[in-house]
């Protein structure tokens, strides 16, 4: 079985392996240990903290599989966007010039540097373990985040947003740096991103260009970066678009990825999911399998929250559980559980994936 939790510090070996696995873009999973250490350590206090307001907390999970021990994946929310600093993305807008003489009028592409989302929470730093990226444990890494958003919702926005990484090749280059930051940011992609790790981009946005980026002007292939997905964003991109995120309007200033968007109470995990009490059955086989649907379920617990995948029954009086989940989540007859039921034509799609 595998379970998401927060990260601990006896994770930190195995977390600092997967960011440097990670793809280059994914700044909020720096390949450095002090910082990473940091990361958890901000985690563990933001966990561990009374919140009635959102602040400046950033959550951080990891996915187990409980059998080895092994960490397989990370996922991770970050309570507020630009708390301390504005949060600067690059905005798509349609720029039109007109001339009533002539009677000439053209709509023109342009990117304008902008901070709407800050105060955004956001969605970071997911990363798989690649031979576990064709099943259902995606879906847990990225979709228990919201039921813990759900249960919670004093320490959230009521908006979210996640970056994904843009397109850069095997050495690190990106189109799109390169055409843009690069000429008024003198270094490589690799390097800024590194310097960024996760902190805020602000020193970047303030050495930009204040005024629209036309698209027309740049070279082909930064054109063709803008809003283009490195190939390990494709899945959890997918995953946020299903959910109802949006991504037409704004991309990352550093390589141009999209970054998505939507209101937290729009999201399909959302406006689906259930808070309900548990059943604990007193054996696995004790419900029959053609009554138990595939879930996602989650204790309703800060410290100590827990989430996994399983197969229960799902009532308006609440869940029944085998008493191997709830071992797993921590949890006793008739605690309350949040839980939200896996499509059933989607569950379908993975079992013949």
């Amino acid at each position: 079985m595998f379970v998401l939790r927060p990260a601990q510090l006896t994770d930190l070996v195995q977390i600092e392996a997967i960011a440097q696995r990670s793809a280059i873009g994914i700044t909020s999973l720096p390949p450095n240990r002090e910082r990473l250490l940091e990361k958890i350590n901000r985690s563990r206090n933001a966990f561990s903290s009374e919140v009635d307001v959102l602040g400046e907390e950033a959550y951080f999970f990891v996915l187990e599989n409980c059998e080895t021990g092994e960490i397989i994946g990370t996922s991770g929310i970050a309570a507020s966007a630009g708390f301390h600093d504005r949060f600067y993305s690059y905005r798509n807008e349609i720029i039109v010039h007109a001339s009533q003489e002539l009677k000439v009028s053209n709509k023109i592409h342009a990117l304008h540097l902008c901070h709407d989302l800050t105060g955004y929470s956001l969605l970071t730093s997911f990363y798989i373990d690649p031979q576990f990226a064709a099943g259902d444990l995606p879906d847990l890494l990225s979709r228990a985040r919201l039921l813990f958003i759900a249960e919670h919702r004093q320490r959230f926005a009521d908006k979210l947003a996640a970056e994904n990484p843009g397109v850069c090749d095997a050495d690190g280059r990106s189109p799109f740096w390169d055409a843009v930051g690069k000429r008024f940011f003198n270094m490589a992609y690799p390097q800024a991103e590194q310097l960024s790790g996760g902190r805020s981009k602000t020193f970047i946005a303030e050495l930009m260009p204040q005024y629209p980026i036309y698209v027309p002007l740049l070279p082909d292939d930064a054109k063709l970066a803008i809003g283009q997905l490195h190939p390990d964003g494709e899945l959890p991109f997918s995953i946020l678009l299903d959910e109802g995120f949006e991504a037409d309007t704004y991309v990352d200033i550093f390589d141009g990825g999209p970054t998505v968007e939507a209101r937290v109470d729009t999201l399909r995990s959302i406006r689906s999911q259930q808070r309900l009490p548990a059943h604990i059955a007193k054996d696995a086989n004790d419900v029959e399998d053609s009554k138990k649907q595939l879930a996602i379920i989650s204790n309703v617990k800060v410290e100590n929250f827990r989430a996994t995948f399983a197969r229960m029954v799902i009532t308006p009086s609440g869940v029944t559980l085998c008493p191997e989940t709830a071992a797993l989540l921590d949890i006793e007859t008739l605690e309350s559980v949040r839980v939200v039921a896996l499509d059933p034509a989607l569950a379908m799609q993975k079992k013949d994936a």
